[in-house]
Parts: structure tokens; sequence; C-alpha cells
């Protein structure tokens, strides 16, 4: 079982010990710091997979050391803070926190919420790298195209698509070098018989006029004369 690394990073150095018995107890590895100087520079020596962070810190406070850690990380962050207001709890939760346990707190109470989120982080990231890479985002030479986000990139710069020209492309990019009919097209995406698949010849002019770079002459978006449109496969 993998053991993972929990920063704490708490100016009380009762409750920072405190934690520190308690993780431990749990098999967690353990690292402290007194402020969110000291933090970033832990993280930076460290692979940490977990941070609780105090709010209320000197030199520099919780807000200012996560909104600093999100730019290069994503590892779960719980916040703690001393005070209940609910506009702390906002402003934490807004600048990237995952969780938020107000003092005092029970130990259980925070080892339920580090569980959960490194539960939840393990799930996610092993699910990023392997699943919603390959199924859900399609890149074909210089197009990525992202089935979760509706977004369609050409070397790096997004391109607007209509709602049915994004659905014609997904299938062919899903299928490299296989041939569609007109029909088969207007059936996978509109769900219904194919009556006029003039239609489709339109949305796929369009489509070209967006993706290739002459559209005359293209790389990607190919006609396979008499028998429909296919996306070329890119070495």
């Amino acid at each position: 079982m993998e053991q993972y690394n929990i920063l704490i990073v708490e100016d009380d150095k009762e409750i920072r010990d405190g934690i520190e018995i308690f993780l431990k107890s749990q098999n967690y590895n353990v690292f402290k710091a007194a402020d969110g100087v000291e933090g970033l520079e832990m993280i930076e020596k460290q692979e940490i997979h977990l941070a609780i962070v105090d709010i209320m810190m000197p030199r520099m406070d919780g807000v200012t050391m996560t909104l600093k850690l999100r730019e290069k990380y994503e590892f779960p962050v719980i916040m703690l803070s001393a005070k209940s207001e609910e506009t702390d709890k906002v402003i934490g939760l807004n600048i990237g926190a995952d969780d938020y346990v107000t003092k005092p707190f029970t130990p259980l109470e925070l080892m339920a919420r580090v569980n959960s989120q490194l539960r939840r982080y393990t799930k996610f990231a092993s699910k990023s790298a392997v699943t919603e890479k390959s199924d859900r985002v399609h890149i074909i030479g210089g197009i990525e195209l992202n089935e979760d986000t509706v977004e369609v990139f050409v070397d790096g710069k997004q391109v607007k698509l209509t709602p049915i020209e994004f659905k014609i492309l997904t299938l062919l990019m899903k299928n490299p070098g296989r041939v569609y009919s007109a029909e088969e097209i207007y059936e996978r995406v509109w769900n219904e018989k194919a009556i006029n698949t003039d239609t489709i010849m339109v949305h796929v002019r369009n489509i070209r006029d967006k993706i290739e770079i002459n559209p005359k002459e293209p790389k990607y978006l190919k006609v396979v004369w008499g028998v429909g449109y296919k996306m070329e496969k890119q070495p």
C-alpha cells in the first residue's frame, strides 16, 4: 500500500504536533511547516499528496500560500480556520482549497476529511491519466478535440464550432481513417433516418474552413468520392 505524504502548515506548534500524532497513527508520512513560506519550500523539496493549511499565519497566510501552490500543483488542500464565518470558508474554497475545517475540530473529523480527499484525488488522478485522456480527448495532428469541455484547438488556437459541427467532427476524429457516408453521419448526429444529406456537405465545408490551413487542399477532413468523409490519420 502506498504511503501518502501529508504537509501540515500551522503556526501553532501544539496544534501542528497534535495533528502529526493522529496522521502518523494512520500510517501517513508527515511534514511540517510553521508558515506559508516554509510550506512552499517544503512542497518544492518533497512530493506532497495533501496539505492541511491554516488560514491565519505570520509571514505568509494560508490563502496566499494556496494561491501560489495552485499555480503548479493539484493535490488536495484542507484549510483550517479559528473562525466559523461563512466568508472565510468561501474565500478558502474560491482560491483552490478542496475542504475546510473549523477550529476546534476533533481528530476523527479531520482524519475523515483527509481520507476522503485522498480517496477522491487518487481516483481522479488515475482516471485523468488513463481514461479521460484516452476516451474523451482526441488528437489528430495539430487538432485537439475535448468532449468534456466541448472545445477544439487547431495548432494550440481555439476554434469555435456549432454544436452540430462539433458532433460531426467528434464522430470522425474518434475513428480516424474510417470513411462515413453522408447518410451514416446524418443518422448518428441527428439520431433519425437520413432524408436530405445535402446539409452534411454544408457542415463539412464549414468545419474545413475552421480547421484547415487551406480548405481547398485539406490535410485533415477528406472526401472519399462516391463514398463519404473521413479524418485522415496523421503520422
